[in-house]
């Protein structure tokens, strides 16, 4: 038995109105083609839904039995109807926006409170993911898939993706505040080319080797002294003297505390940060975000 919510619609206008031609007139459909769907109905129900005659239209036993069941069927489906298209509107309304590390810089407040002024039905979700993913969730599929993210440069596949600079600040050594190079007040690529580094994972890719500093070592492989996959991780392995690391300017807060410190760098090229999403991704809402970036951020660098 194969009965169509449509049956089921068509059984109980006729039901409600018991007259087929006012029940046809209300579905917006030709009174022969209602006819032919109740005979249908009927015939996959094996029984006789109502009794007619040139007179009236009257339910059986039968339907006057499935008339409450099928009401309440059309409800509920009624609910789901609604159910899916709020779901539709509010994923419509969501932005969700990927990041590997705290931003720090006092972006994302900045951010969030012009986005909300633009857009203030609209939810912006953050969503951190783990450095072995370098696009920040824009590669990802499922749960960890991102609409925009805040990432380092360079990014794997870049064609895929454009993007705006959010800022373009200096490499620091971060450092055991022990070392050697600590006394130091610059130090140069040429004087870490032996020192143990702490790296991304491997899934990092080109991203892992641009703070390894590879580019500037002119041959020189690095040694690697851990691997890190975030923050807290950094920390503990510069607490623990498993290596030293370039980082980004704007992270220093995140890293330096008792014990760690940072030093400038000379011989390497500054660090991009910026915001990216899949090219050819034009939604009015992901507009609005780039707009609130680019105030929150003055000036800015053009499209990538």
């Amino acid at each position: 038995m194969d009965v169509h919510l449509r049956d089921l619609r068509y059984f109980v206008a006729v039901a409600e109105h018991l007259h087929f031609t006012r029940a046809a007139e209300a579905l917006f459909v030709s009174q022969p083609a209602l006819s032919k769907q109740i005979r249908t109905l009927e015939t996959e129900l094996r029984t006789v839904l109502f009794e007619r005659d040139r007179r009236e239209v009257r339910l059986t036993p039968a339907g006057l039995a499935l008339l409450p069941e099928a009401q309440a069927i059309l409800a509920a489906w009624r609910r789901a109807e609604q159910a899916v298209a709020t779901a539709a509107a509010e994923h419509a309304a969501t932005l969700v926006v990927g990041m590997n590390t705290g931003l720090g810089r006092g972006l994302l407040p900045a951010v969030r409170a012009r986005f909300s002024a633009a857009a203030p039905s609209a939810r912006l979700l953050v969503r951190q993911i783990p450095w072995d993913d370098p696009t920040a969730g824009l590669a990802a599929e499922g749960p960890n898939r991102t609409d925009a993210a805040f990432v380092w440069l360079p990014l794997p596949a870049p064609d895929r993706y454009e993007w705006l600079t959010v800022a373009t600040e200096p490499r620091l050594l971060a450092l055991p505040a022990t070392h050697r190079l600590a006394e130091r007040d610059t130090v140069d690529i040429a004087d870490l080319l032996d020192e143990p580094f702490l790296a991304l994972p491997p899934g990092s890719g080109e991203l892992r080797e641009y703070w390894l500093a590879t580019a500037a070592r002119r041959g020189h492989p690095p040694t690697i002294g851990a691997e890190v996959a975030n923050a807290e991780e950094t920390v503990e392995a510069l607490t623990a003297g498993l290596g030293v690391c370039l980082i980004a300017s704007g992270n220093a807060p995140l890293i330096v505390r008792d014990g760690i410190t940072t030093r400038p760098v000379t011989g390497v090229a500054p660090s991009e940060l910026v915001i990216a999403w899949r090219r050819g991704d034009a939604r009015p809402l992901l507009r609005l975000l780039l707009t609130a970036v680019k105030q929150s951020t003055p000036p800015l660098a053009a499209n990538k």
